[in-house]
């Protein structure tokens, strides 16, 4: 058995309730959603409210977590940050994949792939797991990037926050397909059905106003940009 082999929810709390049949049951497919999304949504606790917050992240599929490591960052000063390390939190990625169209409301649905991990994180503190953290969500929004670029201040350091969070307890669901229709419906014949196509397109390389004439696009964000059009 492989790493991307490993089972995933193997806690109660990650066992897929409803739409069982929907659930991915190997850690590959945690790690697909997880490669294909940018975005994930963290979930705190704060001042006993409930905090949502979008925020980028990196994954680490051999970090020093059970079954690899996601990584989040923000500023030292934001509460999510603070308060996350002292309670166990949500961490929420979702990829559409298309529009599904049936006869009625009802049966409007989506195609999708979703991942999510709970856990307690810890604050990363060791300097050389800081950078390659940092590293790894640059390379989340644009794989390759990150050595092209100068090394982090120490000021920087200081105001970026790390946490960690085991990928041990998660869970995965996803729908592909065409709409499921009630006969009758099917039957009347006089409504389109069906599936629209959702895919990430990213347009041309826009260089800053203030960058030197002769450095070209390199090849890793014109890459990105291919990579990720389609149609």
């Amino acid at each position: 058995m492989t790493v991307d082999d490993v089972p995933l929810s193997p806690t109660a709390r990650t066992v897929v309730m409803r739409g069982r049949h929907r659930a991915g049951l190997e850690r590959a497919a945690l790690l697909d959603v997880l490669r294909s999304a940018r975005i994930c949504h963290i979930g705190v606790i704060v001042d006993g409210v409930p905090r949502v917050v979008p925020t980028v992240f990196g994954v680490d599929p051999a970090g020093p977590d059970r079954e690899g490591t996601l990584y989040l960052h923000g500023s030292v000063a934001s509460r999510s940050m603070i308060d996350a390390p002292d309670q166990d939190i949500c961490v929420t990625a979702t990829v559409v994949d298309g529009l599904v169209l049936a006869r009625s409301a009802f049966h409007h649905s989506m195609n999708y792939r979703s991942a999510v991990v709970v856990g307690r994180p810890r604050r990363v503190e060791d300097a050389d797991e800081r950078i390659r953290a940092l590293d790894a969500i640059v390379e989340q929004v644009v794989p390759g990037r990150s050595i092209h670029l100068r090394s982090h201040t120490r000021k920087e350091l200081a105001a970026t926050a790390v946490l960690a969070l085991s990928m041990y307890e998660a869970s995965v669901k996803s729908r592909s397909g065409g709409p499921v229709d009630d006969d009758l419906d099917i039957e009347r014949g006089d409504v389109w059905a069906g599936v629209v196509p959702v895919w990430e397109a990213l347009g041309d390389a826009e260089p800053a106003a203030d960058l030197a004439g002769d450095i070209a696009v390199p090849e890793h964000v014109d890459g990105v940009r291919r990579n990720a059009t389609r149609g």
